[in-house]
C-alpha cells in the first residue's frame, strides 16, 4: 500500500513537472521573438509620419537647398490646390505663407489650374511629398498632402506644410544636411523602417535618412536639428542620448537661411 501511494505521487509530481515544462516552452525566448516576421509590425515608437522628396530624375536628393532647383528671387510662383475642401485648402495657404515673411518670393493660389508650377493634390493614402524646387514634372500632382483633414491639428498643419512647401522651395531634409552627424543605431532604424507604415528597404533608409548631400550640390548653413526640414529622430533610432523632437514652426537659422537664399 505504501509503495501504490508512493508510486503515486511520484507519477503526479513526474505529471506536474511535464506540465510545468511544456508551459515554459509554449513561451518563445527573447530571440525566438525578435527573429518572427510579424514582431516587425509592432510598432513601440508609434507611426512617424514622415515625407518623402521627389526629382525629376527619379533619384533621392540629400538643411540647405539645391542650387539646380532654386527659384529666380522675386519670382511669383502659381500653385494650383486640386480637391479637398475649401477650409483644408485655406489651412495650407495658411501656413504655406509663413515662407512669404522672411524670402523673396510670392505664392499666387488657385484651384484646378494644370499650368499651375505648383499642383497640390489630397490624396488620402499616398503619404505628403513633394518635388524639389522648380524642377517639377509637366503633368499630375507635385505635391500631396495624404493625412490632412478636417480634425487634424494645427500644429500638424504647421509642420507637415511649411515642411513640404520648404521642398517646393528647394530645400532638403536637415538630417542629410552636408556636415550633420546623427549617431544613427542603424539596426534599429531598418527595423523600425521596414515595419507599417513605411515597409521600406535598407536601400530606401539608406537613401532616405542615412545619405548626405556633398558640399557642392547645395546652399546651406549650419546643421540645425530645430529646422522645419528635420524628420523627427526618436532616441530608441540612435546610440547615445541623441533625439529630434517634432518641429512645427521655422527654426531661427530656417529664417535667416531663406533670406540669404532669396533676398529681397
Amino acid at each position: 500500500m505504501n509503495f501504490l501511494k508512493l508510486n503515486k505521487a511520484a507519477l503526479i509530481a513526474l505529471c506536474l513537472t511535464l506540465s510545468l515544462y511544456s508551459c515554459k516552452k509554449e513561451k518563445p525566448t527573447e530571440t525566438e521573438t525578435l527573429n518572427q516576421p510579424e514582431s516587425l509590425s509592432v510598432n513601440p515608437l508609434g507611426d512617424i509620419k514622415i515625407c518623402t522628396e521627389r526629382t525629376l530624375d527619379g533619384t533621392t536628393p540629400r538643411g540647405a537647398v539645391l542650387k539646380s532647383t532654386k527659384w529666380t528671387p522675386g519670382t511669383t510662383i502659381k500653385v494650383s490646390l486640386n480637391g479637398s475642401t475649401s477650409a483644408i485648402r485655406a489651412k495650407v495657404i495658411q501656413y504655406a505663407r509663413e515662407w512669404e515673411k522672411y524670402a523673396n518670393i510670392k505664392f499666387n493660389f488657385v484651384t484646378n489650374d494644370n499650368t499651375a508650377k505648383i499642383r497640390v493634390s489630397f490624396v488620402s493614402g499616398d503619404g505628403s511629398w513633394s518635388y524639389i524646387g522648380k524642377s517639377t514634372p509637366s503633368t499630375g500632382a507635385t505635391m500631396n498632402y495624404g493625412w490632412l483633414t478636417a480634425s487634424t491639428a494645427d500644429s500638424e498643419y504647421s509642420r507637415v506644410v511649411i515642411h513640404e512647401f520648404g521642398h517646393a522651395l528647394g530645400m532638403i531634409h536637415e538630417h542629410q544636411h552636408p556636415l550633420v552627424s546623427i549617431p544613427w543605431d542603424k539596426p534599429a532604424v531598418y527595423a523600425y523602417y521596414a515595419a507599417a507604415p513605411n515597409y521600406w528597404s535598407q536601400a530606401d533608409v539608406d537613401n532616405n535618412l542615412f545619405a548626405k548631400y556633398s558640399t557642392t550640390q547645395t546652399n546651406y548653413s549650419a546643421y540645425d536639428k530645430f529646422s522645419i526640414m528635420h524628420y523627427s529622430v526618436p532616441n530608441e533610432l540612435t546610440i547615445g542620448d541623441f533625439e529630434v523632437g517634432w518641429n512645427t514652426v521655422l527654426s531661427a537659422t530656417d529664417k535667416s537661411f531663406i533670406a540669404s537664399v532669396y533676398p529681397f
